[in-house]
């Protein structure tokens, strides 16, 4: 009987080191024969040294990973609008090179400028592409592909309005098989302990507000702060028993962090939304202003709807206002823990649902 052929997939995007660990997690445990590769931005952000999480994770899981060159317009002008303007023919023809080399059988994207060129090509070469919007809106470079792919995976039925419907299927967004070993706490810490993160890249707001506060908090909390690598250490306090930092942390080890956190202070990003509401864990969610369709004021209420969040937005947030909401989470605390466990979680088996969708579309 002859050996069938290895299958190859193509996976492209940015800012979903996450969701994509959880679908190469779930693709590797069904298939042996398959071939998995990323295309997408090496550098976390324009000028900068740090690289992305896609980059430093994925070839360690067997992706091979082909950096594409981040090209994209801007809503206002700055240094980088033209470094990045010129960047965009140059990422089509790595685009092309990409594909002609790699020869996939799929496409799967996450979104992000960096996915477009390829999604432009595997059309043309007639690959079949789908596309996963990770968040409670859509991303711009999600909703150019829209026309190319065969099948749109939403996370929320709140995106549906982006898309043509003969194409959606709501999946969830994908969670780590780390984070999904995190159980709810039956009763909060004593002292609780704070996790404050800002998203992969760290969040400057979040760091300098925190900074004023740290002090202060230490009186009755324990903190773990991920400031992010693109986030100067200098303004933040020195570590203490009851204060740790941390520039980086391998998404893998996310759940150690998740299991000795009692409330969350965090962006609202899509991914780190998800794993919140999976690990029912109270949160404050303070969403990045500047983002397109206010995708993460978007997510943040979202998972304020289903009951783990408080939102507060940037111009609301000063030390006494944010030590005020810490102090009114750690009081309601055990009713929205004994609420929320109770509900389904809209990520469950998301991983699989889109690997379902993948494997109607391989050889």
């Amino acid at each position: 009987m002859p050996q069938k052929r290895v299958s190859r997939i193509l996976l492209t995007g940015g800012h979903a080191a996450t969701p994509a660990i959880a679908v190469v997690e779930e693709i590797k445990n069904r298939r042996g024969n398959i071939d998995i590769f990323w295309a997408g931005s090496k550098y976390a952000m324009p000028g900068s040294d740090s690289t992305t999480v896609e980059y430093k994770i994925l070839p360690l899981l067997g992706a091979k990973f082909y950096p594409i060159s981040m090209g994209k317009l801007q809503t206002k002008f700055t240094r980088y609008t033209i470094p990045l303007l010129l960047n965009i023919p140059v990422s089509f023809i790595q685009a092309l090179f990409v594909l002609l080399k790699v020869k996939p059988d799929l496409i799967l994207s996450f979104g992000g400028f960096s996915s477009f060129p390829v999604i432009f090509w595997a059309y043309i070469f007639r690959i079949p592409i789908i596309l996963h919007e990770q968040t409670a809106a859509a991303g711009r470079a999600s909703i150019a592909s829209a026309r190319f792919a065969e099948k749109i995976a939403i996370a929320r039925l709140e995106s549906q309005s982006y898309f043509p419907k003969d194409k959606l299927v709501l999946t969830g967004n994908p969670v780590m098989s780390q984070v999904l070993s995190v159980t709810p706490k039956s009763k909060i810490g004593m002292p609780p302990t704070l996790l404050v993160m800002g998203g992969s890249r760290g969040s400057q707001f979040i760091n300098e507000e925190l900074g004023k506060i740290v002090e202060s908090l230490q009186k009755d909390y324990k903190i773990i702060h991920i400031m992010g690598e693109t986030n100067g250490r200098s303004a933040l306090p020195s570590e203490t028993s009851r204060y740790k930092v941390l520039s980086f942390v391998d998404p893998r080890e996310m759940a150690k962090y998740y299991r000795q956190s009692d409330i969350i202070i965090s962006r609202a990003g899509a991914n780190s939304v998800s794993e919140i509401m999976y690990i029912c864990r109270p949160a404050i969610l303070i969403p990045l202003p500047r983002t397109y369709a206010s995708e993460q004021v978007k997510n943040a209420e979202f998972a304020e709807k289903f009951g783990i969040a408080k939102v507060m937005r940037e111009p609301e947030v000063n030390p006494e206002s944010l030590i005020r909401e810490i102090n009114k989470m750690k009081e309601t605390w055990q009713k929205r823990v004994d609420v929320v466990r109770k509900k389904t979680n809209p990520d469950v088996r998301s991983a699989g649902k889109l690997v379902d969708i993948l494997e109607s579309y391989l050889p």
